[in-house]
């Protein structure tokens, strides 16, 4: 009965996982009721470009602000580090109240410089980024028969050498009447306030709720000599406006003002509003997405399982046949040793450069259990799309608590290699907390120096860095020393054989050792190629990324991939009496982020075609050294450990003298 219960609760979990794959999640906050008639506020977040990947922020071009001043909206750690800059706009709705022909607002006349700017952001392709109730503004576009979803809309578009701005905007909201059925289905699961009582069903009287937001933007010919200067902000435009996306008839000019209207139809829908997400969720591809992460699974799941077994064949072979043999029989082969074997005096012959060794895996232990956490809490759903920046303040504080991972982690290995002697942990623990987060810091300090230049709002602010240093060194250099501690306590791993004082000689081989170590990261590549490209996609081409189901199934396989990859060339170096094994398992995994990096020049070639300027293609090959940095320490570290355990478990299992 024990037995079937804990497969009950395994099987819910696989069934969990597997749902999340299909872009479920949490909903975030709890539903906002609006009356007929109250008002709406649609925010605006940062300007963003496919072409650039520099955002900038709404009011840097010469758009209408609302009347009382540019206010910024309160944002999370997340929101600041990607580069979001949520602020208030002039565009004002009233719940359930269709309006058109809305005036808001003339710009003064286009300096040249104002001018200047228009057009260059038109070219670098740039997208304005609407908000209402936490939702972006949706656009659609067809295309061959098919409807194309975008977040957002164009700035404007060139035909033959004039630019148009897009002048008029089209929203339609989608709202849903707000049914205690909706309320029973979300209470408990996001950021709730308030407890909302739920009874048998009924409907509470004009109440409705906002579950979609779309976009069409027009270029319209204002004619900017009926515009006075008594037509103020949400009055009547005194003209018919018509907007038809498809033509344009009014470039802007230098010294020539801009007009900007809108209109707003409300429309009911049939959505609920724990699905609202699901029009941002389910984009285009999605078909071909589960058949190739599916297909790669499976393909590698043969290959590792092909490669396990001829692995455990070989090994138990090799143990069977020793221990069978009478103890005569057996001193007569230790006489005649080959193979592994010969270098029992050897492989625990501490390496090269051990505090290094240390704290790599130090920080490899800390990278993995953030992201298997994280990932984790992002398949079940706690990581809703609705509250940004909270999937990367979550990967922070799950960073920052398993630096006492890391440091028990690096402190134990070092007395193991050191044979139980405590000195030099703190050191060890200073490097831990030090060598992954100092690196990063260079780089984004670096990266950060040209968006500043830039005038971008993916800049850090000042005062974050402060925040992010009090954080580093106030947080999580204790914690990890707090983990050294513990593990300068624990007992140190007994090596089961003694190594010898004259290290052996390592004959010639045929192949470079290292020529192997760095063919074996292609098998673990495999594993995640597929899904590369889907996170590569939502970061730098804008595109929604949430399946997270599959990518925790895939994390899962590249660490087993990575476990086998490693054991099997850690056996196969010794087996030619090469003991030198410490830092070869450790790159025999942590090669797959050579990988992934020439993976990610290929991506900026052949998909990042309109990738603009050196200060772009720098921002793209930093935060690509920073990932590869991360992935390198993370897989390196499943291949050392691995390896360490196959290796002590070997030399235990036969007693040579």
């Amino acid at each position: 009965m024990v037995s079937l219960g804990h497969l009950e609760i395994w099987v819910l979990l696989v069934c969990l996982i597997l749902r999340s794959g299909y872009g479920f999640y949490l909903p975030g906050s709890y539903p906002h009721k609006y009356g007929v008639g109250d008002a709406l506020s649609v925010k605006v977040n940062s300007l963003t470009s496919i072409d650039t990947e520099i955002p900038y922020s709404y009011y840097s071009l010469p758009f209408c602000a609302p009347p009382e001043g540019v206010k910024d909206s309160a944002e999370n750690l997340g929101e600041l580090l990607m580069g979001d800059r949520i602020e208030n706009s002039p565009y004002r709705f009233k719940m359930y109240t269709n309006e058109t022909e809305i005036f808001l607002c003339k710009t003064k006349p286009l300096s040249v410089d104002e001018f200047k700017l228009m057009k260059k952001r038109i070219d670098e392709m740039y997208q304005v980024n609407l908000i209402l109730d936490n939702l972006p503004a949706i656009r659609y576009a067809k295309k061959e028969n098919f409807f194309l979803r975008w977040t957002g809309y164009p700035l404007g578009v060139k035909v033959q050498d004039l630019y148009y701005v897009f002048n008029h905007l089209k929203f339609t909201v989608l709202v849903h009447k707000y049914e205690e059925t909706n309320v029973a289905r979300v209470m408990g699961t996001g950021d709730a306030a308030e407890v909302i009582p739920a009874g048998a069903g009924s409907v509470l009287p004009g109440g409705y709720m906002v579950v979609g937001f779309e976009v069409v933007p027009c270029n319209f010919p204002h004619d900017l000599g009926v515009i006075d200067d008594n037509l103020k902000m949400h009055d009547k435009y005194p003209s018919r406006i018509s907007c038809d996306p498809a033509t344009v008839s009014m470039p802007i000019k230098e010294n020539q003002p801009v007009a900007f209207t809108y209109e707003v139809t409300f429309v009911e829908s049939d959505i609920k509003w724990p699905s609202r997400w699901d029009a941002y969720l389910k984009m285009e591809g999605a078909k071909v997405h589960w058949f190739s992460i599916l297909n790669s699974l499976m393909v590698i799941t043969f290959l590792a399982g092909i490669v396990l077994v001829i692995f455990l064949r070989t090994v138990r072979r090799d143990l069977t046949r020793y221990e069978e043999l009478d103890k005569e029989a057996q001193a007569q082969m230790n006489e005649e040793l080959s193979g592994w074997k010969l270098v029992v005096g050897d492989v625990f012959r501490a390496p090269s450069h051990p505090s290094l060794l240390c704290v790599m895996v130090g920080d490899g232990v800390q990278i993995l259990g953030m992201a298997l956490v994280t990932i984790l809490f992002a398949a079940l759903g706690f990581m809703s799309p609705a509250s940004r920046g909270t999937l990367l303040t979550g990967m922070l504080f799950f960073y920052m608590i398993l630096g006492i991972a890391a440091g028990y982690v690096a402190v134990r290995l070092w007395r193991t290699i050191g044979c139980g002697d405590h000195k030099g942990w703190i050191g060890i623990c200073w490097k831990a907390a030090c060598f992954f987060p100092g690196i990063s810091f260079l780089i984004l300090t670096f990266l950060n120096f040209l968006l500043w230049g830039s005038h971008s709002t993916g800049a850090i602010p000042f005062s974050l860095f402060v925040v992010l240093i009090l954080l580093w060194f106030c947080i999580s250099v204790p914690l990890t020393l707090i983990g050294g501690y513990f593990g300068a306590k624990a007992p140190h791993i007994e090596y089961p054989v003694r190594t010898n004082q004259i290290p052996r000689e390592i004959p010639p081989q045929k192949y470079p050792s290292w020529l192997l170590v760095l063919g074996a990261g292609t098998l673990p590549f495999g594993t995640l190629f597929i899904e590369l490209f889907f996170i590569m996609s939502s970061i730098w081409m804008g595109r929604v990324y949430y399946v997270f189901g599959f990518l925790l199934i895939v994390l899962v396989l590249l660490v087993a991939v990575c476990v086998e990859v490693s054991l099997v060339l850690t056996y196969m170096h010794l087996c030619v009496e090469d003991w030198q094994w410490w830092w070869k398992s450790f790159f025999a995994s942590g090669s797959v982020a050579l990988y992934i990096f020439f993976y990610s020049i290929n991506y900026l070639i052949f998909d990042l075609k309109s990738l603009s300027g050196p200060v772009s293609a720098t921002l793209y090959i930093g935060y690509s050294l920073f990932m590869v940095l991360a992935i390198m320490l993370a897989t390196g570290t499943v291949g050392f450990i691995s390896s360490f355990w196959f290796v002590h478990y070997l030399f235990s299992s036969v007693k040579l003298d």
